[in-house]
């Protein structure tokens, strides 16, 4: 049994990382009130997932942008791929 992901929805797929963690933390201080009913709640996490989802695929997009100066004779050398193993 293979699992699919859901692609995001286009309207969280144009948001910005700050955009769309506002939106997940709106979505979970609302769940968390517990005065949702089960179905909206349904709809709410699935969608704070895509929320998630998408701001994971941003930071890794971050990290794998992240460089780290190289120092050569006490001056910068130029950049490498910074190494997070």
């Amino acid at each position: 049994m293979t699992s699919r992901v859901a692609p995001v929805p286009q309207d969280i797929a144009e948001l910005s990382f700050e955009d769309a963690l506002k939106k997940l933390e709106e979505i979970v201080e609302q769940l968390e009130g517990g005065n949702v009913p089960l179905e909206k709640s349904i709809e709410m996490y699935t969608r704070g997932d895509a929320l998630r989802k998408h701001c994971e695929g941003l930071l890794k997009s971050a990290e794998a942008k992240v460089e780290k100066i190289v120092v050569k004779d006490g001056g910068a050398a130029g950049t490498e791929p910074l190494d997070v193993d």
